[in-house]
């Protein structure tokens, strides 16, 4: 009595190819949030006055620049 054994057809076992589905939402949701982030980045710089700016050494042509960069993506 050492148990039994089953033996399980090659035909029965699933495919470990993954649906494309999942994959492609993960993807969407990935790239959506990552452009949500970098907007609200964006909008945070872009409400600092030009004194704050200076002190970290940017000016706001180059802050108005970068919205450019961010819009066409």
């Amino acid at each position: 009595m050492h148990g039994s054994t089953t033996i399980i057809p090659a035909d029965s076992r699933r495919s470990a190819k993954p649906s494309p589905l999942p994959t492609a939402f993960l993807s969407i949701y990935r790239w959506t949030t990552r452009k949500l982030r970098e907007r609200r980045n964006l909008n945070a710089v872009m409400e600092l006055s030009d004194e704050q700016l200076k002190d970290i050494g940017l000016s706001r042509y180059q802050t108005e620049s970068d919205v450019h960069v961010y819009c066409r993506d």
